[in-house]
Protein backbone atom coordinates (compact mmCIF):
# COMPACT_ATOMS: atom_id res chain seq x y z
CA UNK A 1 0.00 0.00 0.00
CA UNK A 2 1.44 3.23 -0.82
CA UNK A 3 1.12 5.91 1.42
CA UNK A 4 1.83 9.76 1.81
CA UNK A 5 5.97 10.73 0.66
CA UNK A 6 6.12 7.24 -0.79
CA UNK A 7 7.54 7.10 -4.99
CA UNK A 8 5.09 5.47 -7.18
CA UNK A 9 6.62 2.39 -9.00
CA UNK A 10 7.96 2.93 -12.58
CA UNK A 11 4.25 1.82 -14.45
CA UNK A 12 3.05 2.97 -17.31
CA UNK A 13 -0.53 2.60 -18.89
CA UNK A 14 -2.37 4.10 -22.00
CA UNK A 15 -5.57 6.70 -21.42
CA UNK A 16 -9.11 6.37 -23.38
CA UNK A 17 -7.61 9.11 -25.28
CA UNK A 18 -5.23 7.15 -26.43
CA UNK A 19 -2.52 9.33 -24.18
CA UNK A 20 0.42 6.74 -22.41
CA UNK A 21 0.70 7.66 -18.45
CA UNK A 22 3.67 7.29 -16.30
CA UNK A 23 3.01 6.95 -13.38
CA UNK A 24 6.05 7.58 -11.96
CA UNK A 25 6.71 10.63 -14.12
CA UNK A 26 3.51 12.34 -15.10
CA UNK A 27 4.64 15.71 -15.68
CA UNK A 28 2.44 17.13 -13.88
CA UNK A 29 0.51 16.49 -11.02
CA UNK A 30 -2.00 13.85 -11.70
CA UNK A 31 -5.10 12.85 -9.41
CA UNK A 32 -5.51 8.97 -9.52
CA UNK A 33 -8.64 7.70 -8.59
CA UNK A 34 -9.55 3.95 -8.11
CA UNK A 35 -13.14 2.75 -8.71
CA UNK A 36 -14.78 -0.62 -8.47
CA UNK A 37 -16.99 -0.56 -11.98
CA UNK A 38 -17.89 1.28 -14.75
CA UNK A 39 -21.77 2.55 -14.52
CA UNK A 40 -22.94 2.02 -11.73
CA UNK A 41 -24.50 4.02 -9.53
CA UNK A 42 -21.34 5.33 -6.89
CA UNK A 43 -18.63 5.18 -9.78
CA UNK A 44 -20.92 6.98 -12.53
CA UNK A 45 -21.55 9.38 -10.16
CA UNK A 46 -17.75 10.08 -9.16
CA UNK A 47 -16.83 10.45 -12.64
CA UNK A 48 -19.41 12.39 -13.06
CA UNK A 49 -18.14 14.91 -10.29
CA UNK A 50 -14.73 14.79 -11.58
CA UNK A 51 -16.33 15.47 -14.96
CA UNK A 52 -17.95 18.65 -14.00
CA UNK A 53 -14.16 20.08 -12.04
CA UNK A 54 -12.32 19.05 -15.00
CA UNK A 55 -11.79 22.61 -16.26
CA UNK A 56 -10.91 23.58 -12.69
CA UNK A 57 -8.23 20.85 -12.30
CA UNK A 58 -7.20 21.79 -15.49
CA UNK A 59 -6.96 25.77 -14.52
CA UNK A 60 -4.99 24.37 -11.84
CA UNK A 61 -2.30 22.20 -13.47
CA UNK A 62 -3.82 18.70 -12.66
CA UNK A 63 -4.34 15.62 -14.60
CA UNK A 64 -7.33 13.32 -13.83
CA UNK A 65 -7.11 10.02 -14.50
CA UNK A 66 -10.37 7.51 -13.21
CA UNK A 67 -8.77 3.23 -13.17
CA UNK A 68 -10.38 0.26 -12.59
CA UNK A 69 -9.97 -3.24 -13.70
CA UNK A 70 -12.98 -2.93 -16.58
CA UNK A 71 -11.50 -3.68 -19.75
CA UNK A 72 -11.22 -0.55 -22.02
CA UNK A 73 -13.72 -1.24 -24.51
CA UNK A 74 -16.37 -0.95 -21.52
CA UNK A 75 -14.66 1.84 -20.58
CA UNK A 76 -15.44 3.87 -23.99
CA UNK A 77 -19.26 3.08 -23.73
CA UNK A 78 -19.22 4.68 -20.39
CA UNK A 79 -17.42 7.81 -21.43
CA UNK A 80 -20.01 8.04 -24.44
CA UNK A 81 -23.07 7.12 -22.50
CA UNK A 82 -21.90 10.09 -19.68
CA UNK A 83 -20.14 12.22 -21.99
CA UNK A 84 -17.31 12.06 -19.56
CA UNK A 85 -14.53 14.59 -19.46
CA UNK A 86 -11.43 12.84 -17.66
CA UNK A 87 -9.67 9.94 -19.25
CA UNK A 88 -9.99 6.23 -18.18
CA UNK A 89 -7.14 3.68 -17.63
CA UNK A 90 -7.80 -0.10 -17.56
CA UNK A 91 -5.70 -2.37 -15.09
CA UNK A 92 -7.12 -5.46 -16.38
CA UNK A 93 -3.66 -7.17 -15.45
CA UNK A 94 -4.09 -5.71 -11.86
CA UNK A 95 -0.12 -4.24 -11.63
CA UNK A 96 -1.38 -1.10 -10.96
CA UNK A 97 -4.36 -1.90 -7.87
CA UNK A 98 -1.80 -4.32 -7.00
CA UNK A 99 1.15 -1.79 -6.40
CA UNK A 100 -1.11 0.35 -4.84
CA UNK A 101 -2.94 -1.29 -2.58
CA UNK A 102 -6.62 -0.96 -3.42
CA UNK A 103 -7.49 -4.78 -4.89
CA UNK A 104 -8.67 -5.35 -1.71
CA UNK A 105 -10.75 -8.03 0.60
CA UNK A 106 -14.59 -6.83 0.72
CA UNK A 107 -17.36 -8.55 2.02
CA UNK A 108 -21.37 -8.35 1.07
CA UNK A 109 -23.71 -10.40 2.89
CA UNK A 110 -20.98 -12.38 4.39
CA UNK A 111 -19.73 -13.38 1.04
CA UNK A 112 -16.22 -12.74 0.84
CA UNK A 113 -14.71 -11.58 -2.53
CA UNK A 114 -11.31 -9.32 -3.91
CA UNK A 115 -12.59 -6.13 -5.28
CA UNK A 116 -11.47 -2.08 -6.08
CA UNK A 117 -11.06 -0.44 -2.93
CA UNK A 118 -12.31 3.60 -3.90
CA UNK A 119 -9.24 5.56 -3.07
CA UNK A 120 -7.70 8.41 -4.50
CA UNK A 121 -4.08 9.43 -5.01
CA UNK A 122 -2.44 12.94 -5.41
CA UNK A 123 0.71 12.83 -7.05
CA UNK A 124 3.23 15.06 -8.00
CA UNK A 125 5.15 15.53 -11.00
CA UNK A 126 7.87 14.09 -9.35
CA UNK A 127 6.07 10.72 -8.69
CA UNK A 128 5.33 11.00 -5.02
CA UNK A 129 2.56 10.37 -3.36
CA UNK A 130 1.31 13.56 -1.77
CA UNK A 131 -2.01 12.72 -0.57
CA UNK A 132 -4.17 9.42 -0.46
CA UNK A 133 -7.36 9.43 0.37
CA UNK A 134 -8.65 5.55 1.10
CA UNK A 135 -12.48 3.86 1.66
CA UNK A 136 -13.85 7.26 -0.33
CA UNK A 137 -17.23 8.36 0.42
CA UNK A 138 -18.35 9.89 -3.19
CA UNK A 139 -20.41 12.77 -2.11
CA UNK A 140 -18.02 15.84 -2.13
CA UNK A 141 -15.01 13.84 -2.77
CA UNK A 142 -14.03 15.21 -6.42
CA UNK A 143 -14.13 19.25 -4.63
CA UNK A 144 -12.13 18.25 -1.98
CA UNK A 145 -9.00 16.68 -3.81
CA UNK A 146 -9.39 19.50 -6.16
CA UNK A 147 -9.17 21.80 -3.04
CA UNK A 148 -5.90 19.85 -1.71
CA UNK A 149 -4.58 19.87 -5.30
CA UNK A 150 -4.90 23.18 -5.85
CA UNK A 151 -2.77 24.16 -2.47
CA UNK A 152 -0.08 21.95 -4.17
Amino acid sequence: MLVEGDKVPALKTKLSDGTELDLAAPGQSLVLYFYPKDDTSGCTKEAQDFTELAGDYAKAGVKVVGLSRDPMKKHDKFIAKYDLKVPLASDEDGAISDAFGTWVEKSMYGRKYMGMERATYLIGKDGRVMKAWRKVKVPGHAAEVLKSAKAV
